[in-house]
């Protein structure tokens, strides 16, 4: 990994394509080759459309995870059933925190207030054309009265907030009807690690 640390790069022409919610930028460039020199000038498209949190609401005192169900524009390019299964996420505004947006965005999307919040991963989506990240966060949570339809109006959300057995979100998982990235990396976690969280909670 330390060889690869040392690669180098260069951009040597950055156009802006598109600028609206999100960017759109062209980029000319080249990168040293792993099998010796540079390579040719290459031309790429970069999205940049900020950083986000996603949150797994987990109550591990009844074994129950808080799930949301909404429409999603990216899932018509498909041709599929555009109302996904996901969990809590959002952008990262000027001057939060990741864990401050965690914390907001479960308000807002399932009426769900965190009590700890549990750092998993910082990772990027789709590196091959956006700059996002997204920082993965398990978030321990009462799902007691939990349920609904939430949402902020202003930002067009409609969202059903589902609380359900883990073992059912496993079984969900397995059979492929969760398919977004964020829900599947979480529960392929909780998966691996559940037994040391409740020995902790000990």
């Amino acid at each position: 990994m330390e060889e690869t640390d040392t690669m180098r790069w260069e951009i040597t022409e950055r156009e802006i394509v598109w600028q609206g919610f999100f960017r759109m930028e062209r980029l000319r460039l080249r990168h040293e080759l792993f099998a010796g020199g540079w390579g040719p000038a290459i031309s790429r498209e970069l999205f940049e459309r900020g950083h986000a949190v996603a949150v797994l609401p987990y109550d591990p005192v009844r074994d129950r995870l808080v799930l949301l169900e909404q429409f999603r524009v990216g899932a018509l390019g498909t041709g599929e059933f555009p109302w996904l299964l996901e969990i809590v996420a959002g952008m990262i505004e000027p001057g939060e925190s990741p864990a401050e947006v965690a914390r907001r965005e479960a308000l807002e999307e399932a009426g769900c207030g965190i009590r700890e919040l549990v750092p998993l991963y910082r990772y990027y989506p789709s590196p091959g054309g956006s700059s996002e990240t997204i920082r993965l966060f398990l978030g321990r949570v009462d799902s007691r009265g939990l349920g609904g339809i939430h949402g902020l109006d202003a930002e067009d959300e409609d969202i059903r907030v589902r609380v359900v057995e883990r073992a059912t979100a496993m079984e969900w998982l397995a059979a492929g009807r969760i398919d977004s990235a964020a829900p599947i990396i979480a529960l392929q976690w909780l998966a691996l690690h559940r037994e040391a969280l409740l020995r902790d909670d000990q």
